[in-house]
């Protein structure tokens, strides 16, 4: 009773105001004196103390005023109230479309194209609290590394396993991107997002990269591409006479024209990352530009309070009767 915050009827708290006079009559009523009776002579008990009953005769009125005053009370509805705050999250569903093909074993970055890769990706998905984040990886085919999910540990998991090799090697860039369409194909999130990352040229693959660009767009994807390769000659990865890896300076190929035309087409940008912190920055970027949206609204709860109020006043109606009846005595 005692964390009560607001009436939701105040107005009758006046209604305590009627126990002033209600009290001024009943003062005035016992000075006034009560009944009395004839006797022929008080001698015997003019000495008398008295007893408990004589001060207990007031206790009835008091009993009767303090279940009017609760009564009031909880017809007042005294309510405690509960504040707090809401929020919706509307997340954003990404897939990350990774290139494997071999040149991203060059050490233009450190350790290399596709260890950068790995660092900045695994780093961005920690960031997206609120998203769905799939991995698609792609050379001369492509799969899914992962299927797009909350759960962020799978994710770095699945993340910190993507390397070279794993498939045939090639760049089939329109397959990697048909495969990332496909894995939001059945997405009802508002905002759709691929962010696609390669080093080199398309040069296999059944799906052309427009193509899956057109999809992409048809579908409401966003397509962020990403180049990754320095500007120049970059030591890439090549098999010598004895089948061992080498690696030799070589000529940066990106097909830029082709991934800004991705982009744009989709309502997405190309970025050129040609180090480590331009590739973080890059995904920094994108971490700015794709922003989830979350609604926080307040609200306050009042919980009724009037039940022990009532349940006191009936206890002390019952109490004035007791006493009334059973310690108290009147003279017919």
């Amino acid at each position: 009773m005692l964390d009560i915050t607001r009436f939701e009827y105040p107005g009758l708290l006046w209604l305590l105001l009627l126990l002033v006079p209600l009290a001024g009559y009943y003062i005035f009523r016992c000075l006034q004196g009560g009944a009395s009776i004839q006797v022929s002579s008080v001698a015997g008990v003019e000495g008398a103390g008295k007893s408990f009953r004589y001060y207990l005769r007031h206790v009835p009125f008091v009993l009767r005023c303090l279940a009017y005053a609760l009564l009031i009370i909880a017809l007042a509805r005294p309510q405690s109230s509960e504040y707090g705050s809401s929020s919706r999250t509307e997340g954003i569903d990404i897939v990350l479309v990774v290139d494997i093909s071999t040149s991203m074993l060059a050490k233009d970055f450190q350790p290399d194209r596709i260890g950068a890769a790995r660092d900045v990706a695994s780093k961005f998905i920690v960031d997206r609290t609120d998203d769905r984040i799939g991995i698609v990886v792609f050379a001369g085919e492509s799969y899914t590394q992962c299927p797009i999910t909350t759960d962020k540990r799978t994710l770095l998991n699945l993340m910190s396993q993507v390397r070279c090799g794993m498939v045939d090697d090639g760049t089939a860039i329109g397959n990697g991107l048909a495969t990332g369409i496909n894995r939001l194909r059945e997405s009802e999130a508002k905002s759709k997002v691929i962010i696609l990352l390669t080093d080199g040229v398309n040069n296999t693959g059944q799906i052309a990269p427009m193509t899956a660009a057109e999809i992409a767009r048809t579908m409401g994807v966003k397509v962020y591409a990403v180049g990754v390769g320095t500007n120049g000659m970059a030591p890439t990865p090549a098999y010598n006479m004895w089948g061992d890896m080498v690696f030799v300076p070589a000529p940066v190929e990106i097909d830029e024209d082709m991934l800004t035309e991705i982009a744009e087409m989709t309502g997405g940008q190309y970025f050129r990352a040609t180090d480590n912190n331009s590739l973080k920055e890059i995904y920094d970027v994108i971490n700015q530009l794709e922003t989830s949206s979350v609604e926080t609204s307040d609200y306050t709860r009042y919980h009724e309070k009037y039940t022990p109020f009532a349940l006191l006043a009936l206890g002390l109606l019952l109490l004035e009767f007791i006493v009334a009846r059973v310690f108290i005595r009147r003279i017919p």
